[in-house]
């Protein structure tokens, strides 16, 4: 939304759906951003053009849809909005496995693939639309896909076969977050330019490189800090606490004696207290490690990490924790291991793969 609103809009109208209530928390009626926000709740998922239909009530002209899972650069948005009429911005790739894909020619879509075994082109969708008021006309006429959905790639097909111009806009940067995974890639890259120092920091802390700081939060003796590193508000940072490069620890957290954080996201209200290893992992909000709890992020044989049937494509990553996981002393999690919310891990229990939420494991 940032990358939107630099880009000169500021009316915004967000579909919410599981757990909107964090959303709606956060943005508000977006005054504190300097904008208009309103709400769609979509109760059940069943497609972007099942998402945007939704909301034909309350747009009167043309505007701009985002992929909620994509991350762009404003002057990639204005580059949409000035084409004007339907247009979607494309990014080319080199491996569109999996993704849709778009053909083109004199300036015009032609034709929109939906994750396509055999992909015509490498020119990928960035999930960015310019869109007339046409695109509600199609999305009524729109059928389920085979997926069950009801996808607004195939909405855009039917006004192209019924003789719509649909132009498009090459893009320059594009992160498309479709793993938990990709959220360290995404956090690697807001980093960047970050900056700014709020907090209190006692004598013989060491900060390193570009390093932003909350108002409240207080760095004890001996900290160790690396940027690109982002900490929150009213924090309580150390004694001795080695916080590494691509770090973003969010309000109200603890990270005290000992601890070692490396290329993580840790959300918040966590405590990571005493004698805690964590590298390349996302922790969620209110979990509580005990003294000893480590996360491994790298294979014996160094390998890339699966997780589930899905290669990530890392060499290392940790694990990814969802909000109020608790550990006992000295609990160990491998690599690649996903946690749900709510679980309980005791003391010294080895964790490994994917974990339901609210399991106890003892």
């Amino acid at each position: 939304m940032l990358a939107a609103w630099e880009a000169g809009i500021t009316e915004f109208i967000l579909v919410v759906g599981y757990r909107d209530e964090q959303v709606r928390d956060y943005f508000s009626d977006g005054s504190n951003w300097g904008v208009k926000i309103a709400y769609c709740s979509q109760k059940k998922q069943m497609g972007t053009a099942d998402a945007l239909r939704m909301v034909e009530g309350m747009v009167a002209d043309s505007f701009l849809m985002m992929n909620g899972d994509v991350i762009l650069d404003a002057k990639d948005i204005k580059k949409v909005i000035t084409r004007g009429g339907n247009c979607l911005g494309v990014i080319e790739v080199a491996d569109p496995t999996g993704l849709g894909v778009v053909e083109v020619s004199r300036g015009r879509v032609i034709r929109i693939h939906e994750k396509t075994a055999r992909p015509p082109s490498r020119l990928a969708n960035a999930g960015l639309y310019s869109f007339t008021p046409d695109i509600f006309k199609a999305i009524a006429a729109t059928p389920k896909s085979p997926r069950g959905e009801y996808e607004i790639t195939q909405s855009l097909q039917m006004l192209i076969d019924q003789k719509h111009r649909v132009g498009y806009r090459e893009i320059s940067r594009w992160l498309s977050l479709n793993y938990p995974w990709d959220l360290l890639v995404a956090d690697e890259s807001l980093l960047t330019g970050i900056g700014g120092q709020g907090g209190t920091l006692e004598r013989n802390v060491v900060i390193r490189g570009r390093v932003a700081i909350g108002r409240g939060t207080v760095v004890k003796s001996g900290t160790y800090i690396e940027g690109p590193v982002v900490i929150g508000a009213d924090c309580a940072i150390g004694p001795n606490a080695y916080i590494r490069p691509r770090t973003s620890i969010g309000d109200h957290c603890h990270i005290g004696n000992a601890v070692e954080i490396k290329n993580s996201i840790i959300m918040k209200n966590t405590a990571v207290s005493h004698h805690n290893y964590i590298g390349d992992s996302i922790i969620g909000e209110e979990c509580n490690f005990g003294a000893g709890t480590k996360i491994a992020n790298l294979r014996l044989d160094e390998k890339e990490i699966t997780v589930g049937n899905i290669d990530t494509g890392r060499r290392k990553l940790g694990a990814i924790i969802g909000d109020g996981v608790k550990t006992g002393i000295n609990a160990s999690i491998n690599v690649g291991a996903m946690i749900g919310n709510g679980t309980h891990i005791g003391p010294g229990v080895v964790v490994s793969g994917i974990i339901a939420p609210n399991s106890r494991l003892f």
